[in-house]
């Protein structure tokens, strides 16, 4: 790739593109900087994410920025206990001639803010199972393709709050990312407090086109990488691993289980993503290390031994990176 011309100006636009993006979306969102980055890491390598936080933290507001400055058809489902499969990919129904005709539902968009996604119960989480790996929808055995670039940006409360129930392991590992939301510091939400209770209305300008992010998620692919970080990711996935021959003490510990191997894919193709933001043509350890969080939170699980002595998925992941 860096000996391609014709390449290196598409990075070097992928780079420019992204500090654009970050200084939109910074019009009405402030003081998630890290959180932005990770999500536009995401959009750009083809991939889902999960956003958790407490209510009130702007989740949902970001997505529909992000959306607004993507210039992509956006559609919202708000997760309630009593929604049904139906709801989200569409159904058949019966026209004025009794012919079967397919309705589509909102799944049927290039972004699609899945809200509040552990309110329902698992039955109608799954029913974004297909959309989210094939990129289409089956029903009544035909199949639909859906329409690219596609993106499912779900939010999700803290399980531990009343009315919520836990994602599907397999469900959860279709996120290439969960990306977690903390309070703004001081600063920022006193500017956030500004912003909000004054009658200025921010418009959000599109930055990219549909075309432009296909190009960019085909980019982000031909980016060469070295065997040493190929190395370190898929060794970083193995540590996580109890039991395995490259197992780390920290897992054989505190695990029950780790990631698999779509995690090494999502940590290379991370890695990939990070270095072009950085103005390079391919991508370190370091790189690696930027995104290793996010990709794998989600895929290890705690024994009680973690659980009782309070060690988070953050802190084994961290000292893990770190060995």
């Amino acid at each position: 790739m860096a000996k391609n011309i014709s390449d290196k100006e598409e990075a070097d636009k992928l780079s420019e593109t992204y500090h654009k993006l970050k200084s939109e979306i910074s019009k009405t969102i402030i003081g998630q900087d890290e959180v932005v980055r990770l999500l536009i890491t995401s959009i750009f390598c083809n991939g889902h994410s999960l956003l958790v936080g407490v209510p009130g933290l702007a989740k949902t507001l970001l997505i529909h920025t992000i959306a607004q400055s993507l210039s992509l058809d956006f559609n919202r489902i708000q997760f309630t206990p009593d929604l049904m499969p139906s709801d989200i990919l569409g159904a058949e129904t019966l026209d004025r001639d009794r012919n079967f005709k397919f309705i589509k539902g909102p799944v049927f968009a290039n972004v699609i803010l899945a809200d509040e996604i552990n309110r329902t119960p698992p039955k109608t989480q799954s029913a974004l199972l297909e959309s989210m790996q094939e990129f289409s929808v089956t029903i009544a055995g035909k199949h639909y393709p859906l329409d690219k670039p596609f993106f499912v940006l779900a939010t999700q409360n803290p399980i531990e709050q009343e009315g919520t129930y836990p994602l599907p392991e397999a469900q959860l590992d279709r996120f290439m990312m969960m990306i977690k939301l903390d309070y703004p510091d001081y600063e920022s939400e006193v500017n956030i407090v500004k912003q909000t209770t004054s009658n200025l209305d921010t418009e959000i300008n599109p930055i990219i086109s549909k075309k432009d992010i296909i190009t960019f998620q085909e980019l982000v692919r031909k980016v060469p990488v070295v065997d040493n970080v190929f190395e370190y990711a898929v060794s970083l996935v193995h540590k996580t691993r109890p039991g395995t021959d490259k197992s780390d003490d920290l897992s054989n510990e505190y695990l029950e289980w780790g990631a698999g191997p779509r995690a090494s894919q999502f940590l290379i193709l991370g890695a990939k993503c990070n270095a072009l933001f950085s103005g390079k043509y391919s991508p370190d350890i370091e790189d690696v290390k930027s995104v290793a969080v996010p990709i794998l939170r989600h895929r290890i699980v705690r024994n009680f031994k973690a659980e009782a002595e309070g060690l988070t998925e953050e802190k084994i992941l961290s000292s893990l990176i770190e060995s």
